[in-house]
């Protein structure tokens, strides 16, 4: 198994950061296999979703209604409302399994691999890309 960490700025702002390029990088000529993406963070996840069009937004919106950044949650170090971000992994699962076909991504067509922080106490992230061949 091939493996390599990527690191991420995503900045001090809920964000939802697209590293498609980044994940094709990695699979490029390696032939079929599974990419795996993997957030070794604790608030912090990996969504497939299309950028672009507003759903970027429209995620971090849904977020929000679900898991307000607001006093009631026990988990209270960080900033206000940070108990929400060690809850979003279980929203926004901190990983993602892909078909790599060919030594390409067989995303569908408005598909994006993109890395989704909440958490605006951590300005990096770590991101590791495994490859398995098939």
């Amino acid at each position: 198994m091939r493996s390599e960490v990527i690191t991420v700025r995503t900045g001090s702002r809920p964000t939802v950061q697209d590293i498609t390029a980044e994940a094709e990088s990695f699979v490029s000529g390696q032939g079929d296999g599974l990419l795996h993406v993997f957030v070794p963070h604790a608030t912090a996840g990996v969504a497939i979703i299309e950028t672009g069009a507003g759903s970027d937004d429209d995620l971090l919106t849904a977020l929000d209604s679900v898991l307000p950044t607001d006093n009631r949650w026990r988990h209270r170090h960080g900033s206000p409302g940070h108990g929400r971000d060690h809850v979003l992994p279980a929203f926004v699962a901190p990983y993602a399994t892909l078909p790599v076909l060919g030594g390409r991504l067989a995303l569908g067509t408005w598909q994006s691999i993109c890395l989704v922080d909440t958490n605006g106490d951590n300005t990096t992230r770590q991101v590791r890309f495994s490859f398995l061949p098939g």
